[in-house]
């Protein structure tokens, strides 16, 4: 489906501060965020059993991304449960955990210079409306309040297209072609696409824009989910 300028969001005109290197203070309050984060998630049911996964940058330069460990239920997410990597995906410091199996997503997305931090969930809704609307590879959200919950948008009277890939355990070729599809139109600004059958990916500036965005993605799909019931 073609995106248009009209259709969605303008481009922000200022950019967010790229991530400096970070102290362990800090990495530890990213930490502590997350956790949080997890509970909330699972709580809402976003992020059951050890589905899902969570990342935020330390610094671009040099390349360091905190990132949960495969396998860890999100509910009791504890500080040991990371790992910082380097632009490779490898691990700065030798360790018997292992990366999620979806880490290229996260290092494709937070190789751009406005991301730096990524929020992996599955929620029901998203799963039924990926599933829904995979044939046609994405679908359109209108009209709503809500949509004002994401970075640059400031009148309901927008849509946004939201883009679903098919789901695959070639997670290197699948961020290349997220790469190539999602953020091929300069004017569109994307906030997170849907993997069929899987989950949402949304992201943002820091971890509390990419909160604000997972939210608000998932209120919108559910009205979505819901609205199509009433049709019927």
């Amino acid at each position: 489906m073609k995106k248009t300028t009209k259709d969605v969001a303008p481009k922000k005109t200022k950019k967010p501060a790229v991530a400096k290197a970070t102290p362990n203070k800090d990495i530890k309050k990213l930490k502590a965020k997350i956790i949080s984060l997890g509970k909330q998630f699972h709580r809402r049911g976003w992020s059951l059993a050890t589905s899902s996964n969570y990342s935020a940058l330390i610094s671009k330069k040099p390349y360091q991304l905190l990132i949960t460990a495969s396998g860890k239920h999100k509910e009791n997410l504890g500080m040991n449960d990371f790992l910082v990597l380097n632009d490779k995906g490898t691990p700065l410091i030798k360790t018997e955990e292992k990366p999620s199996a979806e880490t290229a997503l996260h290092l494709m997305l937070t190789a751009k210079e406005n991301i730096n931090s990524v929020l992996h969930v599955h929620s029901v809704w998203g799963t039924l409306l990926s599933e829904k609307y995979g044939a046609t590879g994405g679908f359109w959200v209108e009209g709503y309040e809500m949509l004002k919950g994401l970075s640059g948008i400031k009148s309901h009277e927008t849509r946004i297209w939201i883009d679903i890939y098919p789901n695959s355990q070639d997670i290197t070729a699948l961020a290349k072609i997220v790469n190539e599809r999602t953020f091929s139109n300069k004017d569109f600004v994307p906030f997170g696409f849907l993997i069929r059958k899987h989950g949402l990916y949304a992201w943002g500036s820091n971890l509390e824009e990419t909160q604000r965005h997972v939210e608000t993605l998932e209120f919108l799909f559910e009205v979505t989910g819901r609205s199509l019931l009433l049709r019927d």
